[in-house]
Formats: C-alpha cells, sequence, structure tokens
C-alpha cells in the first residue's frame, strides 16, 4: 500500500506463508478482496457515510477552527494549569491514546515550561471515589478547566463527576466559576445542553449519530488535545489522506478493506475468534486500548436468537508482554490475529554504553542501541509467531509518531470497522448490550416511573420491564 503515513503488511496472515490450516489462500484472498472492497466502495458513497467520515470534510475543519481559537483564548489567559477530563468510553480513550502518542512521555510531570505553557492532562474516566477524591485533593481548582463530555447528556457516570466537581469549584472559586467548565454534548437534545445555555457555559456540539467510539476526531478529542499543544489539523490531514484509499475499489492500495479481510476472514474460515493488538512504541500502547473498546462495542453482537458473533481484542505491548502473554500466544490454543504497530524512527536511539567485564556474555550489546534492541525483539517475535507456531500476523508501520501519521492510523481502524460490521451483517454502531447495564443501574439508583420504550427496545429489555421499580425488584431478587 503506497502511503507515506502508514503502511499495512498482510503477508503473515496467507497460508502461502505460514501454516496452510491457519492462513488464507490465494482463493480465499482474492475472494475476500472483491467482497471488502465492494463494502468499502458502498459505505464510501456521500449518502451512506458515517458521520464519522466527516472528520476530514471543510465543514470538520471549520469547526477545528472554532476549537483553536477557544483554546488559544483560553490558554492566553494563563490560568489552566490542569485540564481534567469527565467523560467515560469513547469520551475517554481516544484522548488518552492521542495524549500518549503525541505528547512526551510523562506529560505530567514535566514542568509547565518543558510542556511550553500547555497543562496537564487528567482523563477521569471512571467513578471510582477514591480516585476521583484523590483527585480533589490533588488538583488546584483555581486552576483547572473542566470539560465535560457526553454526547447523550445522559450519561449517569459523567453526570455525577460534574455535579462533584461543580459543587467543588462553586466553593472554591466562587462567582467567577463559570470560566471552570466547556461543555461538549449534542447540539439540540440531553440534559447537558440546556445546562450550558442556562449557565453561560462555553460548548461544543456533537453530530448525534457520532457514538463515543466513533468521535475522536469531534471536538470530544481535538478540544482537550488542541489545549495540550496537539496539531489537530494535522491529525485531521492524515485521516482526510487516507480517505480515498480506504474507498478504493483496488483490494492491492485499501488498507481498511485488506485489514478487515485478514480479520473476519479467519475468524469466519479459521475460527481466530480473538485478535491481538501489540504495538511496538510505547507512544501507541494507548491506541491499543481505544481499538479495543472500538472492535468490541461494534463488532460483539447477537444477529438472532442463537446468533452470537464477534472477535475479542486483546491489548498488549511489547517487549513488555513478550514475558507474560507471548507463551500463551505461541503455544496455547491457535485462535488469535496478531496486528503489529511498527514505528521506525523513535527521534532517539540511546546507545548502549561500554559493557563491563563483570557482564560476561553481552559483548553482543556493544555499540548497539536501545532503539535497535526495541526492533530486533519486534521482528523477532514476528517471525516466532507467524514462522514457527502459524499464528496469522499482520503489520501497521510508520516512519516516526506524528499526528498525520497518527490520523491516518486511527481513521483506518475506524473504516476496517465499519467494512467488518458489514461483512458480519451487523450494525456496528450501536451497542444495545451496553444499555441494558445502563438502565439497570438507573433503576438501582432510584431512578422511578415508565421506562420509556425507545430506551426499552435500545437496551433489548423484554416488555415486562416498564417501570424503573420493576426493574430494580427483579435485578434485587436476582440470585447474581
Amino acid at each position: 500500500m503506497p502511503n507515506a503515513e502508514i503502511q499495512f503488511k498482510y503477508q503473515g496472515a496467507l497460508a502461502s506463508v505460514i501454516k496452510a490450516e491457519h492462513g488464507l489462500t490465494d482463493a480465499e484472498w482474492a475472494d475476500l478482496g472483491r467482497r471488502t472492497t465492494e463494502i468499502a466502495q458502498r459505505i464510501g458513497q456521500p449518502g451512506a457515510r458515517h458521520p464519522y467520515r466527516d472528520a476530514p470534510t471543510s465543514e470538520a475543519l471549520s469547526q477545528a477552527g472554532r476549537i483553536r481559537e477557544v483554546a488559544a483564548r483560553l490558554l492566553a489567559e494563563k490560568w489552566i494549569d490542569d485540564v481534567v477530563v469527565l467523560g467515560i468510553g469513547g469520551s475517554a480513550l481516544g484522548l488518552t491514546a492521542l495524549k500518549t502518542a503525541l505528547c512526551p512521555p510523562y506529560w505530567n510531570h514535566l514542568t509547565k515550561r518543558r510542556r511550553k505553557g500547555h497543562p496537564r492532562l487528567r482523563v477521569m474516566d471512571n467513578v471510582d471515589p477514591a480516585e476521583f477524591h484523590a483527585l480533589t485533593e490533588l488538583i488546584d481548582p483555581h486552576g483547572t478547566l473542566f470539560v465535560v463530555i457526553s454526547k447523550s447528556g445522559e450519561t449517569a457516570e459523567t453526570i455525577t463527576q460534574f455535579l462533584v466537581a461543580l459543587e467543588l469549584v462553586k466553593r472554591c472559586v466562587g462567582d467567577d466559576w463559570q470560566r471552570h467548565f466547556v461543555i461538549v454534548t449534542e447540539p439540540a437534545r440531553g440534559h447537558l445542553r440546556p445546562v450550558a445555555r442556562d449557565l453561560g457555559l462555553e460548548s461544543f456540539p456533537i453530530d448525534p449519530g457520532l457514538g463515543g467510539r466513533w468521535s475522536l476526531m469531534s471536538p470530544v478529542g481535538l478540544f482537550p488535545a488542541a489545549l495540550i499543544g496537539i496539531e489537530i489539523d494535522e491529525l485531521l490531514a492524515g485521516a482526510a489522506g487516507m480517505d480515498a484509499p480506504c474507498s478504493s475499489p483496488d483490494f492491492s492500495v485499501n488498507p481498511a478493506a485488506q485489514g478487515a479481510a485478514v480479520q473476519i476472514g479467519l475468524y469466519e474460515k479459521r475460527a481466530k475468534t480473538m485478535t491481538v493488538m501489540m504495538p511496538y512504541s510505547a507512544a501507541l500502547r494507548d491506541v491499543a486500548d481505544w481499538f479495543r473498546q472500538l472492535w468490541a462495542e461494534s463488532l460483539g453482537k447477537r444477529r438472532g436468537p442463537n446468533d452470537f458473533v464477534g472477535q475479542t481484542p486483546i491489548k498488549a505491548l511489547g517487549a513488555t508482554d513478550q514475558h507474560s502473554q507471548v507463551q500463551l500466544y505461541r503455544e496455547g490454543p491457535n485462535d488469535k490475529v496478531f496486528t503489529i504497530l511498527s514505528v521506525e524512527d523513535f527521534c532517539c536511539e540511546m546507545p548502549v554504553p561500554e559493557i563491563p567485564q563483570a557482564l560476561e556474555g553481552f559483548e553482543y550489546l556493544k555499540g548497539r542501541t536501545m532503539k535497535g534492541l526495541l526492533k530486533a525483539e519486534e521482528r523477532a517475535t514476528m517471525w516466532a509467531l507467524a514462522m514457527l507456531s502459524g499464528r496469522p500476523t499482520v503489520r501497521f508501520t510508520m516512519p516516526r509518531v506524528t499526528p498525520r501519521a497518527v490520523g491516518a492510523l486511527l481513521y483506518t481502524l475506524m473504516v476496517q470497522t465499519s467494512i467488518a460490521g458489514e461483512m458480519l451483517g451487523i450494525d456496528a454502531y450501536n451497542q444495545p448490550g451496553v444499555e441494558a447495564g445502563k438502565e439497570a443501574a438507573r433503576a438501582l439508583m432510584g431512578k422511578t416511573g415508565p421506562i420509556l420504550e425507545e430506551d426499552r427496545l435500545k437496551a433489548g429489555l423484554p416488555e415486562e420491564f416498564a417501570t424503573y421499580e420493576h426493574l430494580a425488584a427483579r435485578i434485587e431478587e436476582s440470585p447474581v
């Protein structure tokens, strides 16, 4: 695939390279190519495109302009030491991946000078009371901006975080508390939109059709990213550069079609029910975490009464997890596909110093570098997985971890997921399995009254659950 930002290499998934019974034959690969590129063309048409694919368009770039302007104005006021993002799931994982990839390591531990005046970033993606209490004692409310993210404005975890933060800031800051909150939510519906309007809070809209895990290149990810100095225009440019290849009818240049063909082809034809993403770059470690939600929540679905589909995504990190997981991967069940994320230039080499005589046996490290060791570990592990153990292994490579390269990679993985959903015959954009737990939690927390038919159907709850009181009673009676 000729692209300056990323390349996808799939040969390690073919029967001609690995053990035949675990790879895809030439005939299967050709058939998958026809199948996936037809889907890629169809879902890439203007009338069929999901909203996440509008990220690189002129309208989205215009919104990015306002994001930059608001971020620049707030930073120019020089009062923000910490940005605290209140959100969960897709409102947190994508941003965390961007921060890890595109900010220097140990960002929050660097001095403000080394952060070039940008604030620390803390993403609160849970409602663990001990963790959140610790945050309230760590930050100074006078120097903290809270970014509250919930598309629907009905996420109980995020609203709870918001209420605690609101009380803290009002108590500590006083009359000037409004400037400490920015709301990211739907443009018209939900509980947060009137809050932003009535209280005069800065806000950004999210497309109502854009679910959390698909929202990374909307204000959900872009506004906090801009606050910490990430070049969001470059991120969007990287995504834009992959739009044509990911819609191409030419299988040889379409990385999203190739990626979906590997994953779903091996799932359907070779019972590879798990997929492991293993970056060999600490900067990309949280990309694997973000992808885990994207793949699991999009593709783990029930197609019928007794018809359940989906690969289980697993995150790993090279070389760390060579010492915790690779034993299983090489000699355990051959039911996994491996995706390696590879970086060529780390911007530093870290040469190995002179070897003391007392360290006999390590002379082979003389003149080598830490980068060279990591690349050797990557190549050796791929070879052992594919060639010795017959495990299907593919690789995304990028020259350097830059905003353009990261934008290109993330966009490609999203289109790959869309194609995979079509191959499985499911809706990749809903999450009924999540909704039932949300409604049950609301019932247990004391919500009363009828469950709206729309919400009941979305959650897949039986007709008998007409009220939250009934739902709570049935949960309390349950033996689990």
